[in-house]
């Protein structure tokens, strides 16, 4: 597949290959950080075996990726698709699944248009090998890229076995709502509390009422 420039910015895009193996197994763990509900210690113990995972998976092409080009053709993004073997469901006639994960970009080129080029890239592929659908997993902060994609909303629900997992989730959820959301200044919070004394402020009684008021009785 050739090399095509991005309108946004001197971004262009190349397959990943078997040779991109570490640098897309550092996007991964530096996906996992920000994203932020597992530890550092998790994270590094889980590279090399991604990267052993990967590798093989490149090469027979049941993962396939893209990586995004920067100035001087550093790699500033990357995502992939596997071809995740599932069961048999009904208008599906093949026992696959595409899913795309490992989505990244470097913090200084966001903005840019480039986890949507890598998107739009992995659901060409899926399309060429006539896949009906393409799932993912949305990170909070990736939700919006795939919903203008036109990705739907699912209900896929999990449960943690370990209750020491399901401990550590619960703290880390409660520490994400206490953040104010991005861009957030608190005028809709305080005018909504606002609306909501007045609304619940008692009648005034008759010695208070404005002359006006008394004049209308």
């Amino acid at each position: 597949m050739a090399i095509r420039s991005s309108k946004k910015g001197n971004v262009s895009y190349r397959p990943a290959g078997p040779s991109d193996v570490r640098r897309l197994t550092d996007h991964r763990h530096r996906m996992w950080t920000a994203i932020g509900h597992r530890t550092e210690r998790e994270i590094t113990a889980h590279d090399r075996g991604y990267g052993v995972w990967l590798r093989p998976r490149l090469r027979s092409r049941e993962v396939v990726g893209f990586v995004a080009l920067g100035e001087g053709r550093s790699p500033v993004g990357s995502g992939l698709v596997w071809f995740r073997p599932d069961q048999p469901r009904p208008g599906s006639p093949k026992l696959v699944t595409p899913y795309i994960l490992s989505m990244f970009t470097e913090p200084a080129w966001r903005g840019h248009g480039i986890a949507t080029s890598i998107v739009r890239r992995l659901v060409s592929v899926c399309r060429e090998e006539g896949y009906p659908s393409v799932v993912l997993h949305a990170s909070e902060e990736g939700r919006s890229v795939y919903a203008r994609l036109g990705f739907e909303r699912t209900w896929e629900m999990r449960y943690w076995v370990d209750p020491a997992v399901r401990r550590r989730r619960a703290r880390w959820t409660t520490r994400r709502r206490r953040k104010p959301r991005r861009g957030w200044t608190g005028r809709v919070s305080r005018t909504r509390s606002r609306r909501t004394r007045i609304r619940s402020r008692p009648p005034p009684t008759r010695a208070t009422r404005p002359r006006s008021a008394r004049s209308a009785t």
